[in-house]
């Protein structure tokens, strides 16, 4: 496993949250500062190969745990996941470090955040990279199931009932980074594969964890592997999850989302094969980002960061060192 920076729990300043909690932060270099925002079902760790090379270029790199996730705190309640408690931590946590403004770069629901991130608090940003999670509206749930009907065809919607998903992820967590952790072959390929092992496809591969054919070769070493899965035995899917459960929420929270305008550099690196979050979806952000590059990496899949680190690493430093050196 490659050498990771320990981890220091940073109690953060009461930011209008229901209780004030601590992230479990990973931090190494100096110079101008990024933080570096998982998605899910990912940890800190997920950045492994990106927090050395952006310390050893110069920056200042920081990766918690977010909220709900890990060795941070996991809140009981729902309404406590909402995209304003999830982007007031990283505004938090800045405050905690003696931070004025930092450059976030996030992917999956680490993405989500950092487009919050000059919403939000544009005080704190002075820059914003994505993987995989273009710059929109959040989904809403009314929507998804007038396409996909029953709850159970799309995860959005089977993640909606609390208890339902997380129970049963719960009993089969090493299946679910056996199964999902995999370096991805293209979307016709799964499709193709998912169809001969005789299911029917649609947006729910985590109900059929147990069903799904592997696809690709492992994404991580086994090492890698047990400390995911001893780390999700131990805290469970319930904090990751409840993000999800914020969806219709956060549209009312964040109205403009998707159609406010991102006047900081922005630089959006897309996945060809995500078969989740495709390029495609990062193409109407030209008409409302007033700074942005966009660049793909070929042939990768949702784990673009793990599964082709060093493309992602070139584009990312390359773009902070024309913008904040």
């Amino acid at each position: 496993m490659l050498q990771f920076p320990p981890a220091k729990k940073i109690q953060l300043p009461q930011h209008g949250a229901r209780e004030a909690i601590a992230l479990s932060v990973h931090e190494q270099g100096s110079g101008f500062p990024v933080v570096l925002l998982h998605g899910f079902p990912e940890l800190a760790f997920s950045w492994r190969y990106q927090i050395p090379a952006l310390a050893q270029t110069g920056f200042r790199t920081i990766a918690p745990d977010q909220r709900g996730f890990g060795s941070s705190d996991i809140p009981a309640n729902i309404e406590d996941y909402d995209i304003v408690h999830l982007a007031g931590d990283i505004a938090a946590l800045l405050d905690a470090l003696g931070i004025d403004r930092a450059v976030f770069l996030g992917h999956d629901w680490g993405g989500a955040v950092a487009w919050a991130m000059p919403l939000l608090h544009p005080e704190r940003t002075a820059g914003v990279i994505s993987l995989c999670t273009p710059y929109r509206a959040f989904p809403r749930m009314s929507s998804l199931r007038e396409t996909w009907g029953d709850d159970t065809r799309h995860y959005f919607l089977w993640f909606q009932q609390p208890g339902v998903a997380e129970n049963f992820l719960d009993q089969h967590t090493r299946l679910v980074f056996e199964k999902f952790m995999r370096r991805n072959l293209s979307p016709a390929e799964i499709m193709k594969r998912t169809m001969e092992a005789g299911i029917v496809p649609d947006m729910n591969p985590f109900r059929r964890v147990q069903e799904i054919p592997l696809w690709g070769e492992p994404l991580l070493t086994d090492e890698e592997f047990a400390f995911y899965v001893s780390t999700f035995e131990r805290t469970g899917f319930r904090g990751g999850i409840n993000w999800y459960r914020n969806m219709d929420r956060n549209s009312g929270l964040l109205p403009g989302r998707g159609k406010q305008r991102i006047t900081v550099p922005s630089l959006m690196i897309t996945a060809e094969w995500d078969f989740v979050l495709p390029p495609s979806l990062a193409e109407p952000m030209r008409d409302v980002c007033d700074d942005l590059e966009i660049q793909m990496v070929p042939r990768a899949g949702h784990w673009v960061q793990q599964e082709f680190p060093d493309e992602v690493n070139r584009l990312a430093i390359a773009w902070l060192r024309r913008r904040f050196r």
